[in-house]
């Protein structure tokens, strides 16, 4: 194999990593004012309990997760630099849109607790809302287009504008990649949690799993009759599969089989992306001779070799590691693990102001 096709395969397993981790995230925020507003409650104290038990569902690792992206743009740029250069130009404005959210997001995550007051928490809530949305559509929305193709030139400039984004069939990314994301974070909501807040996520992800799977097959459908290749309609069919068995385990409550139905889902969605997308890396769509490829967009063999030296020793490092938190944050939780008061102030990591696993 050679070690353009390695790095455009390892950049692949990047991304998908990236929105089969971050992917739940982005649902536990989006559901937050669905499974932590107060029709769902006895009283507002109670409200503000099941809050916190969302967000401690994904407090140890949702920064962890956001490595996977920032490791797959390093990657991106260190490997394809042209690539790199033709994307984060071209995608400028919808890129920062993404950071901004991300990290207002984050600021959520860390301040909603450092004051008692309703109304502050309120709007830190909101921020991690609109933080999960931006990122979770625009991330659907970009992808789609870079498979579709965009317009560049001979010199391997974008020439197109944000407008020449929103195509429908880029915004029906957006949309199906949302949608995903929210079943996918609710499903992982019953598998973290017990009681009421266990029911209603399947509950939630049941009614998501249905709009998820119809986006999800109306898209695939019609990047597949553009782009597709004999093995993309196998990936495509399996994602779609992967997605009902998923929504099936949730009937009846196996969350976790079910999880393993929506990262299989969202993993070969994005595998499917990929598999289009070869050897172009950037297809343009004002003359396919201009496009990116693994090729044209590559850097020099030596840099590859000593970036795949470095992948080889470190990967599995961080693999391991990152499975070990996993596994000590394993256990469910419930709005008894939640105390009455918030403490003033927790260690990094921490959403809400529970530390350490939670034993039950």
């Amino acid at each position: 194999m050679e070690l353009t096709t390695f790095w455009f395969i390892l950049i692949g397993v990047l991304w998908t990593g990236y929105f089969v981790l971050e992917g739940f995230d982005f649902g536990v925020g989006l559901l937050l004012p669905v499974l932590g507003g107060r029709r769902l409650s006895r009283d507002a104290a109670d409200a503000e309990k099941r809050r916190r038990v969302l967000l401690n569902t994904i407090g140890p690792v949702w920064d962890g997760n956001e490595v996977w992206v920032i490791t797959a743009a390093g990657a991106t740029f260190a490997a394809f630099p042209n690539w790199y250069a033709t994307m984060f130009s071209g995608f400028y404005l919808p890129l920062l849109l993404v950071l901004v959210a991300l990290i207002v997001r984050n600021l959520g995550f860390d301040y909603r607790h450092k004051r008692p007051e309703a109304q502050w928490k309120a709007r830190w809530d909101l921020a991690i809302f609109c933080g999960s949305l931006v990122p979770a559509f625009v991330w659907g929305l970009l992808l789609t287009n870079i498979v579709r193709g965009v317009p560049i030139d001979a010199d391997m400039e974008f020439t197109g504008d944000v407008l020449s984004l929103l195509d429908p069939t880029a915004l029906l990314g957006g949309l199906a990649f949302t949608a995903l994301f929210v079943t996918h974070g609710a499903i992982f909501l019953a598998l973290k949690t017990d009681g009421p807040v266990r029911a209603q996520a399947r509950t939630v992800a049941a009614v998501a799993g249905v709009a998820a799977a119809g986006l999800a097959v109306a898209l695939l459908a019609v990047l597949g009759s553009a782009h597709g290749k004999p093995v993309t309609w196998v990936t495509s069919g399996a994602a779609a599969l992967a997605l009902v068995t998923a929504l099936a385990a949730n009937r009846v409550g196996r969350e976790g089989r079910a999880f393993i139905g929506t990262a299989a889902a969202i993993g070969l969605t994005v595998a499917t992306y990929f598999v289009m997308l070869f050897p172009d890396v950037m297809p343009s769509t004002s003359n396919p001779a201009w496009s990116l490829t693994t090729e044209n967009a590559a850097s020099t063999e030596y840099t590859l070799t000593v970036m795949t030296w470095v992948a080889v020793v470190f990967t599995p490092v961080v693999l391991l590691y990152q499975g070990w938190t996993y596994w000590v944050f394993r256990k469910r939780l419930t709005t008894r693990h939640i105390p009455d008061d918030v403490a003033p102030a927790t260690p990094a990591g921490d959403a809400t102001g529970v530390t350490g696993p939670v034993r039950t």
